[in-house]
């Protein structure tokens, strides 16, 4: 509703500066919020410079020019102060807003498109890590949000099973057997970490791995066995871990499909036509414009690499819908420059990327060769484990199901929030502790003031206020005892948490439009804040019966709009805590 109010307010503006003789197309009204007013204007201060006059005398003219509609309209008044041009609510925007979260939050507007949306796409050589979360998590969260803005949205995850490090995990697995008392990637990763030390000690076990690679990439029906055995066996224990975080793809991609397809040999049969192709001796190099590093396209012993199968990869998914968007972790800028300049000269559409910092943990770098990450799944356990310890802290008067249920959602959805509640261009320090500190204001904070609303909502009926069933006011027929009052609903608070819910929307259209996932994340803890500072202002069950209505019925709005962010953010909503 609040992106209405402000197009509204954007036409009544517009309007003035042609009727004052002030109009200029281009000229940017500088619409903000303000302290004092629903929307404000610093147009005056532009139109200082172009007219020679003080902002606030020019301020005063548009606002006398200024007409409001008499009806359809959610401006209440527009008034100069000093320079600025300051715009108000009326009651209708109250009414409209609250009844359209009632009626279900619908977008306005038709489906927007389809939208491939890639992310995660782990090497399947061991268990996900910190930095694969934070991948996963943003990823998920555009898609809560895409989908939600109107757009068909096919996730997929790319399987890379045709690199070296799958090669060493199939040769490990000829020499040591896999730990079965171990989850199925956990069990890779060890027999993955055990290979490479002995590869790394033994220079002549390494022929034998790039022969693995070879006898796959050319199609030999044992090996390829091997190797799918042990890329589905990592694969199933990170799709477990995924649906732990409340994560799905729709699609597993295999690259080697484009390598036995012949859609790898295309790709490097076109770039030699069109690209600047050199020999850097056997292999085959791609000189991009503007990108000192070139693109190794093929290997001395004519296998192919990532990149080329990632070209081959793109093409096809260009095909498949309107957009294409990849979530790339810091360390592969380069590779997504690489691939647009690369894709440029096949002639197709080049995807949108997402490039995220890293998550570090107080215990330093990561590596799986190395055998040195933090599993997802343990920190998973970890967070679960010190959100338990909180909530038998504080409700020992649940029974042992209800503590660890409550814990779970509290604990996953700390973590999910932590990956995504700053810009993917930020470098995060993940803090079990501050990850579950409610004073903190992350997740377990929002899941709070749901659960909070939930418990008023509750209490009204047991005491027999049927909320439900209020209609409003202005709008409605109905007998009065049905009826609720919006315009009741006048303090600072209660205004100031219904403006915040009607900027839903606006939210929804710019993390979806500019791929900010962590404006959903602002938004859910901005809006938890309003709901608080209302439920310290504003008694609810005990006010006369008329206002009582009225603030139910924003309550139960506050709990509708807070369960639907939480779920863009992938974040159950507990209703007790």
């Amino acid at each position: 509703m609040f992106l209405e109010f402000k197009r509204e307010v954007e036409r009544v503006l517009r309007d003035a500066l042609q009727t004052a003789s002030l109009n200029c197309t281009d000229l940017d009204l500088d619409l903000e919020e303000s302290e004092h007013a629903d929307l404000s204007s610093r147009v005056a201060f532009s139109l200082a410079r172009m007219c020679d006059k003080p902002p606030a005398i020019i301020a005063a003219d548009i606002v006398r020019h200024i007409a409001i509609p008499a009806e359809d309209t959610f401006i209440a008044d527009a008034g100069a102060v000093g320079p600025y041009i300051n715009f108000s609510v009326n009651d209708s925007f109250v009414h409209t807003t609250l009844e359209w979260i009632r009626g279900g939050l619908k977008q306005p507007g038709q489906k927007k498109g389809k939208i491939i949306i890639e992310h995660t796409s782990a090497n399947p050589d061991g268990p996900l890590h910190i930095g694969h979360l934070r991948n996963a998590v943003i990823g998920d969260v555009l898609v809560r949000v895409l989908k939600r803005a109107g757009y068909e949205v096919e996730t997929h995850y790319y399987v890379n099973d045709m690199g070296r490090q799958i090669a060493l995990v199939v040769w490990g697995a000829e020499r040591m057997a896999y730990d079965e008392t171990k989850k199925a990637d956990h069990a890779v990763a060890k027999v993955y970490i055990a290979a490479n030390r002995l590869v790394e000690q033994n220079a002549e076990f390494v022929t034998e791995v790039e022969e693995l690679m070879r006898k796959y990439e050319a199609g030999d029906e044992t090996v390829i066995q091997k190797y799918n055995a042990a890329v589905k066996k990592c694969l199933s224990g990170i799709q477990a871990s995924l649906e732990r975080l409340q994560i799905q793809h729709d699609v597993i991609v295999w690259e080697s499909e484009f390598v036995r397809g012949g859609a790898v040999e295309a790709v490097i049969e076109e770039l030699k036509q069109k690209g600047d192709i050199k020999r850097d001796g056997s292999a085959l190099v791609l000189q991009l414009e503007g990108i000192e590093k070139a693109l190794v396209i093929q290997r001395t012993d004519g296998t192919s690499l990532y990149t080329t199968r990632d070209l081959a990869y793109h093409r096809w998914k260009a095909g498949k819908g309107d957009r294409v968007i990849d979530v790339f972790g810091k360390d592969h800028e380069l590779v997504s420059q690489q691939l647009v300049k690369a894709l440029e000269l096949l002639d197709v559409r080049v995807p949108e990327f997402v490039i995220f910092e890293f998550v570090s943990l107080p215990t330093g770098s990561l590596s799986t060769r190395a055998g040195r990450y933090i599993a997802a799944d343990e920190l998973m356990d970890k967070i679960e484990e010190r959100a338990y310890q909180e909530v038998a802290k504080k409700r020992d008067d649940l029974d042992e199901r209800k503590k660890r249920e409550i814990a779970r959602k509290v604990g996953i959805g700390a973590l999910r929030y932590d990956m995504v509640k700053v810009s993917p261009d930020k470098h995060i320090l993940f803090n079990f502790d501050e990850a579950l500190d409610i004073e903190k204001k992350g997740a377990p904070f929002i899941q709070y003031a749901h659960a909070r609303a939930c418990s008023i909502l509750h209490l009204a009926v047991k005491r027999g206020y049927a909320v439900s069933a209020y209609k409003a006011h202005a709008v409605t027929g109905q007998s009065p005892a049905e009826d609720y009052n919006a315009t009741l609903l006048a303090q600072r608070s209660e205004r100031e948490l219904i403006t915040k819910l009607s900027k839903l929307s606006a939210i929804i259209d710019e993390a979806s439009s500019e791929l900010k996932p962590h404006l959903i994340a602002k938004y859910a803890r901005e809006l938890a804040e309003s709901f608080n500072l209302f439920y310290k202002d504003c008694p609810v069950l005990n006010a006369d019966e008329e206002l009582r209505k009225a603030r139910l019925v924003l309550v139960e709005c506050a709990r509708i709009v807070l369960s639907a962010v939480l779920d863009m953010l992938g974040i159950e909503a507990p209703s007790e805590m």
